[in-house]
């Protein structure tokens, strides 16, 4: 099947199962137009220019992501994001949710941290990154974070995604510090601990 009829098939697929909840705004124009634009990203970060880089969490692999993208978009608004933090003294992505992370754990944890950024923090952030005008990073951050968990496959060695009770226990304990907070304070802290996040991620990273 050619590129243009993989794009064309893979466009009709539901929105739902695409398109990123920060980004449901603007015209019914624009909101047609997302869940194809995810697509399209998804399929481009598979092209020439991008083979061989890859995640490997463990036994699961993410192939064609570029890191940098990901790391320049939250640098752009990463001054901006963690001046609204006024509560120096709690850490949601301490150490005893990062530090020394197996191979087994890191796939399991991955998913739970991203799919909660997604769903917790980036689906109620739009309004605010709006008003402080870095709703494009946010969509940037939230665009990638749907590709890699929509490309986390077992490698070849282990088809099974491993669920470890460790990896569950780090994820409650960023959880928790979570709910401690107040809500809107919770999500502008957890964004501005992107940089956290991204950092424990490059370690999983292969060029």
């Amino acid at each position: 099947m050619s590129f243009r009829e993989r794009l064309r098939s893979l466009c009709t697929l539901p929105s739902r199962v695409w398109a990123p909840p920060v980004l449901q705004m603007g015209s019914p124009v624009q909101k047609a137009a997302l869940p194809c634009l995810s697509l399209i990203l998804l399929i481009w970060s598979q092209g020439p220019g991008v083979q061989g880089q890859e995640f490997q969490f463990g036994p699961c692999r993410v192939e064609g992501v570029v890191f940098q993208e990901l790391w320049e978009a939250f640098q752009a608004v990463k001054d901006i994001v963690q001046a609204q933090d006024n509560i120096m003294s709690v850490r949601l992505l301490r150490r005893e949710v990062l530090q020394n992370v197996s191979g087994a754990e890191s796939c399991y944890l991955i998913r739970a941290l991203l799919n909660f950024y997604l769903n917790t923090v980036f689906k109620n952030y739009p309004r605010k990154a709006a008003e402080l005008r870095i709703l494009k990073s946010l969509s940037t951050l939230a665009n990638n974070f749907i590709v890699i968990l929509s490309k986390l496959r077992p490698s070849q060695e282990n088809k099974t995604f491993s669920i470890s009770e460790s990896a569950h226990r780090r994820f409650l304990l960023f959880h928790r510090a979570f709910k401690q907070l107040d809500i809107e304070a919770a999500q502008t802290k957890a964004f501005g601990e992107v940089d956290i996040l991204l950092t424990w991620m490059k370690k999983f990273y292969q060029l």
